[in-house]
């Protein structure tokens, strides 16, 4: 009986274990397939790989931001798609792409160290992009202008205002669709953060030392990055640094004078970072509060002795400053002669009134930084390298700009002409920040009255340009100050104009001109011939004026053609100048006035050279500049011959002239014109880097 019950225990014991070891065999085949549903290790080199990918994804979205067909005129054609700067890899061995992946890789890094979640840092970065690639794409639709460093000051200050008038009418659409497209994102990340097991996590550890060290190894990856960026944008614009030499070999071409230029070409990131830290000026080692107001002093009182004989003040008559967009003689230019003379009036001009020519920083281009000297009276030749358009780098930041306008008074004596995007060198904010009321362009809410072209120019007339200023003058009684900057003679040249009868050659027959050359200078010459009759015709309007006018003529720079002459760098310094004249209608009781020592110039002279020519008095700023050209005719950077003129050769001195045009050295400078140097350096640096000392002692008033 026993052995009975002891086997049917048994039995039922066995069968309880089996029950059991199927019901957790069960169990264990649920859990794996819950597993199997739910959850999939992803491995390390996954995430690497959607790291790069993604990466790539968010880089071709902020150039997409920047490359979109536009209607309006471009100067050149830079890379406008996001493939062509792809293809460029391969096209060309530009590997501009590749440093923007790597910059943007850098930011991603940071975000992914900083959430430790894969899947949310990666659709938060994604969204983010697409936001900047959005308002990228606003900002140049409505102003043909990209997010510059400045533009941050609208956040950091609240200005929503500002923000929101990036946005043009009829973007509804647009921007739901990125909503869209930013909440599909979302959603799509978080169906993967749900089945990976780790759930996108980067680092765990499972006790509180290895967090320890996890946490320090995180912020590590999170400021190692970021220091990365803030160096590559404090020497990316500084020469002889590994920084620039690395984005010029990975093909980095600054071309700020164009924002979306230079965003097309080096990719939004890039172009962003470039402009963010230039640097502008060393600090003179004798700079300080004292040695500026001695400076003031000094220049009071030569001031006060230039005034004792000077009959007016400088707003008792009008000035007309007049960029001539690449204006210059051709017939001067090495190794070149023309059939017939293409500016005969300007010629004759220059014979009978203050006239020579002006030292450019420029050629090519760099039209900016010809204007910024002379409504600024600063010098380029003082700047660090690293500062090549302070249009873009330097007055965008700057609290105090004075500029020569200002000394009309109230900003409704200032106004201002350019036939062409108002966007361009940022000239819409700049000419607000230097007090012109009005700015007059192609663009609303202010259209320049006259926009006319000839034959198949692509770019306003210089006819149309000087009728519109003529009529603005003519309806104003009262004196004021303009400025204006053509645009009719700017490149490229493409036989524009109909029955064109110059023609150029060389005047080596062993060195030929090409095709191409001879085509564009043939066009080039034209343009010249066409400005220098409507010059004529504009002087002779505005001499029929009853209120006295002081026109200040200056081509900005060469065009960038003469490609024979340029490869000879014993023709850099003639290739750098270009023709001005400082003229003076009949009402001005000044016309025929001739300034002595006036044969050579640079455009930060110019203020100084018209209070002459009206013989009106000074500033103490005027002053010191009009003592420092009796010493000194012109001077400008060390330059080369390469079009757009955006490299600087960082070693050297910047170039002097005498009065007869020769260079000067520094180390041949008298005591006085040593002096007079320093002194323009540290009143440049007070005005645009310093504290601002000369502000308060009424340097420029």
């Amino acid at each position: 009986m026993a052995d009975v019950e002891n086997k049917k225990f048994a039995k039922n014991k066995q069968s309880h274990v089996l029950s059991r070891n199927a019901v957790g065999s069960k169990e264990c085949h649920d859990d794996k397939s819950k597993a199997g549903l739910k959850g999939v290790h992803v491995p390390a080199w996954v995430y690497v790989l959607l790291f790069v990918v993604f990466d790539v994804v968010m880089a071709m979205l902020l150039q997409k931001g920047v490359s979109q067909n536009n209607t309006r005129v471009k100067l050149s054609s830079p890379v406008t798609g996001v493939w062509d700067m792809v293809s460029k890899m391969w096209v060309s061995g530009n590997f501009i792409f590749l440093l923007n992946l790597l910059l943007l890789g850098l930011v991603y890094l940071a975000v992914l160290m900083m959430f430790n979640r894969f899947w949310i840092a990666t659709p938060v970065m994604i969204i983010v992009t697409m936001i900047i690639a959005l308002v990228e794409h606003f900002k140049v639709s409505v102003r043909y202008e990209t997010i510059l460093p400045s533009d941050l000051s609208f956040v950091s200050n609240g200005d929503a205002g500002s923000l929101m008038s990036f946005i043009p009418t009829g973007s509804g659409t647009l921007i739901a669709g990125v909503l869209i497209a930013a909440l599909a994102v979302v959603v799509i990340f978080a169906v993967l953060n749900h089945f990976d097991v780790r759930h996108g996590k980067v680092f765990a550890a499972r006790n509180s030392a290895g967090n320890r060290i996890i946490a320090g190894l995180r912020i590590v990856l999170v400021l190692l990055p970021l220091l990365l960026l803030t160096g590559f944008s404090y020497q990316v614009g500084q020469i002889n640094t590994l920084t620039k030499s690395f984005a010029n070999a990975m093909g980095y071409v600054p071309s700020m004078w164009d924002s979306v230029y230079d965003a097309q070409r080096n990719g939004p990131l890039v172009s962003f970072l470039g402009q963010a830290h230039p640097k502008v000026m060393d600090q003179p080692d004798d700079y300080n509060e004292a040695t500026m107001n001695a400076i003031a002093k000094r220049y009071h009182a030569e001031a006060a002795a230039i005034n004792k004989t000077r009959t007016k003040k400088i707003n008792d008559s009008s000035v007309v400053f007049v960029l001539s967009e690449s204006y210059s003689d051709p017939s001067r230019v090495p190794g070149l002669t023309l059939n017939q003379d293409p500016m005969p009036n300007i010629r004759d001009i220059k014979r009978h009134t203050t006239s020579g020519y002006m030292l450019s920083s420029g050629y090519g281009g760099g039209t900016a930084n010809l204007e910024y000297m002379s409504l600024t009276g600063m010098s380029m030749a003082n700047f660090d390298p690293s500062l090549t358009s302070p249009y873009q780098q330097l007055i965008p930041n700057e609290k105090w700009t004075p500029t020569v306008n200002q000394l009309w008074g109230s900003k409704e004596y200032s106004q201002a002409f350019h036939p062409y995007e108002p966007s361009m060198y940022l000239r819409a904010n700049n000419y607000k920040k230097f007090g012109f009321s009005h700015f007059y362009s192609l663009q609303p809410p202010e259209m320049i009255a006259h926009r006319q072209k000839i034959d198949s120019s692509p770019y306003v007339s210089d006819e149309s340009a000087y009728q519109s200023v003529y009529e603005s003058m003519k309806k104003n009684p009262s004196n004021e100050f303009v400025q204006l900057a053509t645009m009719q003679n700017h490149m490229p040249y493409h036989n524009w104009y109909k029955n064109n009868d110059f023609r150029a050659r060389s005047t080596n027959s062993a060195q030929p001109l090409d095709g191409d050359e001879t085509k564009s200078i043939n066009t080039y010459a034209k343009g010249v011939n066409i400005t220098d009759k409507a010059t004529a015709k504009f002087l002779s309007q505005i001499d029929s004026l009853d209120k006295p006018v002081t026109v200040v003529f200056y081509g900005d720079h060469l065009p960038g053609i003469y490609k024979t002459a340029s490869a000879d760098q014993s023709n850099s310094l003639a290739l750098h100048t270009t023709d001005y004249f400082i003229w003076s209608n009949k009402a001005s009781g000044r016309q025929g006035y001739q300034s002595p020592d006036a044969e050579h110039t640079s455009p930060n002279f110019f203020m100084a050279q018209v209070a002459q020519q009206d013989d009106a008095k000074v500033t103490a700023f005027l002053a010191f500049l009009t003592k420092l050209h009796s010493k000194v005719s012109a001077i400008e950077p060390p330059v080369v011959n390469q079009i757009q003129g955006w490299s600087r050769i960082p070693e050297g001195q910047p170039i002097y002239l005498d009065p007869q045009g020769n260079p000067m050295a520094e180390s041949d400078f008298d005591k006085e014109t040593k002096q007079l140097i320093n002194d323009y350096k540290l009143i440049q640096y007070d005005v645009t880097a310093g504290k601002g000392y000369l502000k308060d002692a009424g340097f420029m008033e």
